[in-house]
């Protein structure tokens, strides 16, 4: 071959390369820049709704420029849409947006169930969360719908918008269920029977301390107790009583006369366990009963720092008291009671 006509075949080429990178641009332009969309809209699909009607309302609504592109992006990425909400961002093109459609990749929302919190918090939380739908009442004998405290998981949720309530609540269920599962293995500590126990006297250790550190020392006072047939005297337990389930008094003090209250749950009142838990508790709730401290504590009250002070007798137990009633006198003046 000439050197002349190899010079013209490698022009050639260059010119058919050149060829194809415009087309790839242009159709990648068009398929994925081309976009009317000034600011991010949200599109809700419902089901059963066709791609010609979803076509119509984007267009319309200027959405997309081209019904024709978006038809052919959508059967290229399988023909169905599935129903759902969709955050469609800024200058989103044809195929990004068929793209989402067809694979349900719809909005979401983040739901946080802290630690510590009762079925009726829980329910009243949501109730006020945005972007979920339904009541967290039902009628039915489905086990969502019989939640007690200690039956589900707080955690963090990222579920799709539109989540009914009450299959949050049951997602939160089953985790707990996974949790069981996983947990189940560990030797229950003395005097504890069950897996009922354990949770119950986690639910106390959760509500009486955030701090993880502290938790497994706080259980070794309530087993030590359980284990001397002392009353726990576990303020969180009146608590529950008095509000009846929703545990939290609202910025109301606990005084001394409610520690009377007459009810299954109020340790001041009954030896052992209450009957069932009082909060929904975290993991590391769970884990601070299952493999508690190793101490002789008896006794612990708050230190005004967000922890508590411990002691094994009675005598140094109300120093600690003395000085944390000054603290809290100081802070609000509370009058505190003795454990």
């Amino acid at each position: 071959m000439k050197k002349q006509q190899w010079k013209n075949i490698k022009s050639w080429i260059k010119f058919a390369l050149a060829i194809v990178c415009v087309i790839v641009f242009v159709v990648f332009y068009i398929f994925n820049l081309w976009s009317p969309l000034k600011k991010s809209v949200s599109i809700v699909v419902e089901r059963g709704t066709s791609v010609t009607a979803v076509t119509n309302y984007m267009v319309q609504n200027r959405i997309i420029k081209s019904a024709d592109l978006f038809y052919f992006s959508v059967r290229l990425n399988g023909g169905k849409i599935q129903a759902g909400e969709y955050d469609i961002p800024r200058g989103a093109g044809v195929w990004t947006i068929a793209d989402m459609l067809t694979h349900g990749k719809v909005a979401t929302t983040t739901i946080t169930i802290p630690e510590g919190y009762t079925i009726k918090q829980i329910k009243s939380m949501l109730m006020a969360t945005p972007y979920l739908s339904g009541d967290v009442a039902c009628n039915t004998s489905a086990s969502v719908c019989a939640l007690q405290d200690g039956d589900v998981f707080p955690d963090t949720y990222r579920v799709a918008r539109g989540t009914p309530r009450l299959a949050l609540l049951d997602l939160a269920r089953k985790k707990m269920l996974s949790v069981k599962e996983r947990l189940f293995r560990y030797k229950y500590p003395e005097p504890l029977k069950n897996w009922n126990d354990v949770l119950v006297l986690a639910s106390i250790v959760q509500k009486e301390t955030p701090q993880i550190k502290e938790m497994p020392i706080v259980a070794s006072v309530y087993l030590n107790r359980l284990k001397k047939n002392m009353r726990l005297q576990a303020d969180p337990t009146v608590v529950y009583v008095l509000t009846d389930g929703f545990g939290d008094m609202r910025g109301q003090p606990l005084l001394r006369g409610h520690l009377k209250i007459d009810s299954p749950y109020n340790t001041y009142r009954n030896n052992g366990l209450p009957p069932k838990p009082i909060a929904n508790v975290g993991v590391d709730a769970i884990r601070a009963v299952l493999k508690p401290a190793n101490t002789n504590y008896l006794f612990f009250v708050a230190d005004g720092r967000g922890g508590h002070n411990f002691s094994t007798e009675y005598s140094e137990h109300q120093k600690n008291h003395s000085v944390w009633r000054d603290i809290k006198k100081e802070i609000n003046g509370i009058v505190d009671y003795n454990k």
